[in-house]
């Protein structure tokens, strides 16, 4: 068996989908590439059936948009690989060692799922609560360990194996287009007992590449509204375990009284 297959979905932006894969090329451990084509047009389907790059691809097209979150289910079901990394096509990796440590971090003991963003602290209402988001952003890094524990992993990039994926039943396509499947994900694994870590690997977003196309702009009220929708489905459906902290309880009084003090120096600036 493939020991890892990297789904990415793509819906046009194909300069993206090209700076995403390009910085595939210096990854030091192999995979196999699985794309899923939500109805392109404007050239990505013809760029994959001449596909360029050293890796193994299987490209699979539907002719309409299915959303992200279906597809990404279409894409880790067509996938070989022991682990399944899931990443948005308006990422650039810029470490190598990459794929290496995000295994390393999903086989140690009672981890479950890996990726590059996450928060330690959610609210009841389910969103993140901002000081405790800790990427690996290559413009605003804040992760300066090797790995830290989260409470959610987000979606940008998604690493676990494929047997526990397989008993989670895939993402919950009840969440509609794009928003809330991550936390959904993240939740259900901590459910299960498990563990989720980010590790310490550089890259790049340029944010926009999987969700929306220029094209799509009208319809940022839609997606707002859908965001919502996702962000309330999900702090009801885990409400008994919100609002929920991952950091010990002396890390969290000593971030809290830093916060207090940052903010009276500033409202005296």
């Amino acid at each position: 068996m493939k020991r890892v297959s990297v789904v990415l979905v793509v819906f046009n932006q194909l300069d993206l989908t090209r700076a995403c894969l390009a910085s595939l090329r210096s990854t030091t451990l192999p995979f196999e590439l699985i794309v899923v084509d939500n109805g392109s047009t404007d050239g990505t389907e013809e760029f994959f059936r001449v596909f360029p790059e050293p890796f193994p691809l299987r490209y699979h097209r539907h002719p309409w948009n299915l959303g992200l979150i279906r597809a990404l289910n279409r894409g880790w079901r067509l996938a070989e690989g022991e682990f399944i990394c899931l990443i948005h096509n308006d990422m650039e990796m810029l470490d190598p060692c990459w794929l290496e440590k995000l295994i390393a971090a999903c086989e140690r003991e009672g981890v479950g799922l890996v990726g590059l963003y996450g928060v330690k602290r959610l609210r009841r209402d389910g969103r993140f609560v901002g000081r405790t988001i800790v990427p690996s952003l290559d413009e605003a890094p804040t992760l300066t360990a090797p790995t830290a524990e989260v409470a959610a992993v987000d979606g940008a990039c998604l690493f676990l194996r494929r047997a526990l994926l397989e008993k989670l039943g895939g993402f919950d396509e009840a969440y509609g287009f794009f928003h809330g499947y991550d936390r959904e994900l993240s939740f259900q694994v901590r459910e299960a007992g498990y563990r989720c870590l980010v590790v310490n690997a550089r890259y790049r977003h340029h944010g926009g590449g999987t969700r929306l196309s220029a094209a799509a702009q009208a319809y940022l009220k839609e997606d707002l509204a859908e965001r919502r929708a996702a962000l309330a489905r999900f702090a009801k459906r885990w409400k008994r375990r919100l609002p929920t902290d991952v950091r010990p309880l002396k890390v969290r009084l000593k971030e809290w009284i830093h916060a207090k003090v940052l903010g009276a120096q500033h409202s005296r600036a």
